[in-house]
């Protein structure tokens, strides 16, 4: 059975992209899902590949543990990034980005071209 947005009922995924017929203005949602200033700085070391918590720590200098701990969870209920835990001794856990969260790549892409250009 196929709702409004043509996907099945049974999909139901995070990762299954709509198909909209019509596109509201929604600069602002996509800020809310992409959340706050340290959002973009995760994302950036993510497009380069999966990465642990510490080491996610050591590329933003200035990110407290706290801060990227709320970062990483806004983003993981977004459907943005997965977090894969590893049952070792210490526990091993994982970032990577969902479909969704890589479908964000050219948007920062096309930001940081802007910057350069006009700041």
């Amino acid at each position: 059975m196929e709702d409004e947005q043509g996907k099945t009922a049974a999909s139901g995924s995070n990762y299954t992209p709509k198909n909209p017929v019509y596109i509201e203005c929604s600069v602002e949602k996509t800020l809310d899902v992409i959340g706050g200033k340290w959002s973009f700085l995760v994302l950036r070391e993510l497009f380069c590949g999966t990465k642990r918590f510490g080491e996610l720590q050591r590329a933003i200098h200035s990110i407290s543990p706290t801060a990227l701990t709320n970062t990483l969870r806004h983003l993981e209920e977004q459907g943005i990034l997965e977090r894969q835990v590893f049952p070792t001794v210490p526990v091993k856990v994982e970032y990577t980005l969902t479909p969704k969260g890589e479908d964000l790549h050219m948007i920062l892409k096309q930001m940081k071209l802007w910057a350069a250009k006009w700041t």
